[in-house]
């Protein structure tokens, strides 16, 4: 399934790196050529935190007695021209569907935009989005699993860092969302790409990635069906293309083998420091205070959670000290 994840405009804030003594809510990791940054909703607006190599991020994720499991992220507008403008939560209420509570969830305009290519509903706003030449590419994740999947010309490159992927490839370039998504519903129905790969599978295979070599084999091999496959679908709006998508340098320790275990805490509560080495997608390779070894810790497990900085540390079972 694709979903909205294109750059949005924050009304009225500057987006602003946070000061280590700030916290917010957390709206997930976000991807630009630059690099991955920590996107948080905080007093002041919108903010991002550049997640830099050998940067420590240390924070204490806020629970107790009234605090939600997840707060609602807010919802999305789009203005005519076809720019999404995100606003948060008026009221700052518990998510109740998915990482929107019930009245953001309804004001969301972008929520049409999965069926769009077959209810033709959607506002002005969400038509204009979806006129912009969009792209169908075949990602394949560290345990060699392939999935189907779309990007607007503008989250292009993005789309594929924030999903984590090792390798990619563009298949199609398509004039407008309605037509990439039937070309995506063709190929997921009739081939075995999927259209969604669970966030906790594509983790758990970066604990023992797949070689490099079998990784691009795969991922060209399945390219190469797909793009043949569309090529004889009689429908009208795109062509084909066979272009490579470039994954970030910052990513490669991330992605080869390597030794490395899974963080020893879960993420979504308690204290935490957590030195930034590599990321791909949301996912960290990290180091911790007094350990040799490296972890590989799920940074979207933040999402829907407040956090608050300051001079944390993680705490280490002793069972995990004699892994290194």
């Amino acid at each position: 399934m694709a979903e909205p994840v294109d750059p949005v405009v924050e009304p009225g804030n500057p987006v602003v790196e946070p000061v280590e003594t700030r916290g917010g809510l957390v709206r997930g990791v976000s991807w630009t050529p630059d690099g991955p940054s920590l996107s948080l909703t905080t007093d002041d607006g919108a903010a991002q935190m550049p997640l830099l190599p050998g940067r420590w991020l240390r924070f204490e994720v806020l629970s107790g007695d009234g605090v939600p499991a997840r707060w609602c992220l807010g919802f999305v507008r789009v203005e005519e021209s076809g720019q999404p403008q995100h606003f948060p939560c008026p009221t700052s209420q518990a998510a109740e569907r998915g990482y929107q509570c019930g009245a953001c969830f309804a004001k969301d305009q972008m929520r049409p935009m999965h069926d769009f290519h077959r209810s033709g509903q959607a506002s002005p706003g969400l038509k204009a989005y979806l006129s912009q030449q969009h792209w169908l590419y075949i990602a394949t994740f560290a345990d060699g699993t392939t999935k189907v999947g779309t990007a607007s010309e503008r989250s292009k490159w993005s789309r594929l860092a924030e999903q984590g992927a090792l390798v990619a490839r563009y298949v199609a370039r398509a004039r407008d969302g309605a037509v990439v998504r039937h070309l995506e519903d063709s190929v997921s129905t009739n081939l075995p790409p999927t259209q969604f790969v669970r966030g906790a599978a594509k983790f758990a295979a970066l604990l023992q990635p797949r070689p490099p070599l079998h990784l691009e084999q795969t991922n060209k091999a399945m390219a190469d069906v797909v793009r043949g496959y569309v090529a004889e679908l009689a429908l009208e709006g795109f062509e084909t293309v066979d272009e490579p998508w470039q994954r970030s340098e910052f990513s490669q320790a991330v992605a080869v083998p390597g030794r490395r275990t899974a963080y020893p805490q879960p993420l979504d509560t308690g204290r935490h420091g957590i030195r930034i080495d590599s990321m791909l997608g949301p996912t960290a390779l990290a180091g911790l205070d007094g350990v040799d070894g490296e972890f590989l810790a799920d940074l979207g497990a933040l999402k829907g959670r407040k956090i608050r900085f300051g001079d944390y540390t993680t705490d280490i079972p002793a069972l995990q000290e004699s892994l290194f």
